[in-house]
């Protein structure tokens, strides 16, 4: 829905309401045409029911408003005398059109000092789950969200297994275009596989003003601008999702608007010059390793490199012993059963599986193997001297492909060697020609919305022919540090500002291990309460926290103390 058609709706919400509570408003002493002026008629609706004045701003917070309607709906009936609950059911089940019935009986009773505690502690109950609902959806929704790394693509700079603390407020909270959605969870019901929302009515984008721009290599959460998928992690595709439905992303900002980015042998370079990571960046790059006595991975287990894949030689295999390994096996080199040849991670095939399955097996090395190694992993290898050779590998042929952006067969980039792309800031204009209109289509036609033609090589916007385009958004650049095991803007391009979520700043919780199952899970603690984007060595936090809580828990118990000694 545009702002014209929700300013529309609003008013006509505004006749809704006034025709179905003008007399009530009479009843309780109130002009009736109060009933019919848009936001003042809340302000005195909120005296009728005897509820706070600010009440009426929770009305238009998008998703609040959600639960705040039923409860001001039900709170208008019970100050008429309908407090009973097959009435309180009656005007939640009908949408608040039960007042109706209220407004346009013969006999109102007005209740102007009623007793608005809970009856019964049923009601007590609910009353209390509904303000933690609505109080934690608030600080979910414009503050700060919880989120959890499920992937590598950010490994050893952040870890599959740690939970972050994302702020709303850095960038400027983003609004819910999703007007009617499920509180506190995200494109599904948690355990249902349901949709938690409603497609339409959708609202239009608008951010709250925030405090801090994107800055270059910042680690920032984003809605994923290529999601087709119901379910994270199952492939699926054609599934249209609302902007802040879509699955959300971590990914380390590399290029801003009117940024040039190019990436030259796997390198990444920011207006003609190599990029400058901050301290706390870890990228990943691949490496030959040559041994002539064969690259052991137990030595390099030994020097601290625990992102391996082993390869190992299973005898004797059967049905029964394959079904016993399956789940720590990455993938079958060989499936002969008379050279069974399987890849395992770093901690291979655990002994207590190996012992209850009878499986004898052999580490194979090979005098050669590619690594994925920071800089500095690197170098301690190279003065480790238990390799002949260590030298960095990249892809130097390109060819021509459909699999990195633009994803169109006249380009020839690839994840070592892309670009030069120059990153849309908004106001900005691009002269546009069939040439390299592939990089600016989605933009123009998806996140911008416009109708898009080509015509006998003739470019169409809306109709129009043109040349050049103006950009009604800033757009970004947003890379892994682990950039062989991330799919990120080099497979799908930009992230449009629209898709910005927030700035994670906290590690509040970290699990080494989260996909192996609770009985190896093993909690990091020096990354507990750590925070993400800060310069230096990362600190943990998390005695500080402690005794902070302790001393408000004791600081509450000590209040109520006193105030149980005054009574």
């Amino acid at each position: 829905m545009t702002y014209t058609e929700w300013f529309l709706f609003f008013l006509a919400i505004q006749l809704i309401h006034g025709f179905g509570t003008w007399k009530l408003y009479k009843i309780a002493g109130f002009n009736p045409i109060y009933s019919f002026i848009p936001i003042y008629n809340g302000i005195v609706l909120m005296k009728i029911i005897n509820r706070p004045s600010w009440w009426i701003i929770l009305l238009f917070i998008p998703i609040i408003n959600l639960l705040i309607f039923p409860v001001i709906w039900v709170e208008t009936s019970r100050s008429f005398g309908k407090d009973t609950s097959l009435d309180t059911l009656l005007t939640i089940i009908t949408f608040g059109l039960f007042i109706y019935s209220i407004n346009y009986s013969s006999k109102l009773n007005y209740i102007k000092d009623r007793n608005l505690n809970p009856k019964t502690a049923l009601g007590e109950w609910v009353s209390s789950i509904i303000f933690a609902i609505v109080l934690a959806t608030l600080v979910h929704t414009y503050f700060i969200q919880p989120y959890i790394i499920p992937t590598g693509s950010l490994e050893k700079s952040l870890l599959i297994g740690d939970f972050l603390f994302v702020s709303k407020f850095h960038y400027g909270a983003r609004v819910p275009q999703s007007a009617v959605s499920f509180p506190m969870v995200h494109d599904t019901i948690v355990g249902t596989g349901i949709r938690s929302y409603l497609n339409k009515p959708q609202i239009p984008y608008f951010r709250l003003p925030g405090f801090q721009k994107i800055t270059r290599n910042e680690i920032v959460t984003f809605s994923w601008p290529a999601d087709t998928v119901r379910q994270f992690f199952v492939k699926e595709k054609g599934v249209k999702k609302p902007t802040d439905k879509k699955s959300n992303y971590v990914k380390r900002c590399v290029g801003i608007p009117s940024d040039t980015l190019e990436i030259i042998n796997g390198i990444i370079h920011i207006n003609g010059k190599i990029s400058k990571m901050p301290y706390r960046a870890k990228p990943i790059y691949s490496y030959k390793a040559h041994s002539s006595k064969g690259v052991s991975s137990s030595s390099l287990i030994k020097l601290g490199l625990n992102d391996l894949q082993r390869k190992f030689k299973i005898s004797d295999i059967t049905q029964n012993k394959f079904e016993q390994i399956r789940p720590y096996i990455l993938g079958i080199v060989d499936n002969n059963p008379n050279n069974f040849v399987v890849i395992a991670n770093s901690k291979g095939i655990p002994y207590d599986v190996r012992s209850k399955a009878r499986i004898i097996m052999t580490e194979l090395t090979d005098y050669s193997r590619d690594l994925l190694l920071t800089e500095k992993e690197a170098e301690l290898v190279i003065k480790s001297n238990i390799l002949d050779s260590l030298k960095r590998s990249y892809k130097t042929i390109k060819s021509y492909n459909t699999s990195f952006f633009p994803n169109h067969i006249t380009y020839d980039w690839n994840e070592d060697n892309f670009g030069p792309i120059i990153i849309p800031k908004k106001g900005a204009k691009v002269n546009l020609n069939s040439e390299n209109l592939p990089l600016y289509k989605k933009l123009i036609r998806d996140y911008e919305k416009n109708e898009l033609k080509l015509e006998n090589g003739i470019i169409k916007i809306n109709n129009k022919p043109v040349s050049e385009y103006t950009f009604k958004q800033d757009y970004y650049w947003m890379m892994g540090d682990n950039r062989y095991r991330s799919e990120d803007s080099r497979v799908w391009g930009f992230v449009p500002e629209d898709h910005i979520v927030g700035k994670p700043v906290f590690i509040w919780f970290s699990i080494d291990g989260i996909n192996d199952g609770i009985k190896n899970w093993k909690i990091r603690w020096e990354r507990v309460f750590s925070t993400v984007n800060l310069d230096g060595e990362p600190k943990s936090y998390r005695w500080y926290f402690l005794i902070g809580l302790i001393i408000i828990i004791g600081y509450s118990e000590i209040n109520k103390k006193i105030k149980n000694k005054n009574k």
